[in-house]
């Protein structure tokens, strides 16, 4: 056995408390979702109005809810949302271009 081996008691201090008000971050997100529906809406409005096609209606809203789902997660939703709902809009617009190209090319396939 080691010789040096000596048992320390422990001293404890008094203990220290410290007096935390817990401010919920709830008010600060609630006011960032209505802004970022604010925002959502406008932006939906300048698209929906510089496109003339009314079926695109539904895509682009769909392209609008998922950008602002993904936003939303993020840190900075206000700043991210814009160039999601962007990227979207265009992916959904490309793609019923596509499938407008697809009936149309089907249509003349099954006509001849």
């Amino acid at each position: 056995m080691n010789t040096n081996y000596r048992k320390v008691p422990p001293r404890l201090e008094p203990e220290t408390r410290f007096d935390v008000r817990s401010e919920s971050a709830a008010p600060f997100r609630a006011l960032q979702e209505t802004e970022l529906e604010r925002l959502k809406h406008r932006l939906l409005r300048e698209r929906l109005a510089g496109t003339a096609e009314t079926e695109l209606s539904a895509p682009l809203r769909r392209a609008a809810n998922e950008a602002a789902a993904l936003a939303w997660i993020t840190a900075v939703p206000l700043l991210v949302f814009p160039v999601l709902f962007e990227e979207k809009a265009r992916t959904a617009l490309f793609q019923a271009a596509r499938q407008e190209y697809i009936r149309e090319r089907s249509r003349e396939l099954l006509a001849a």
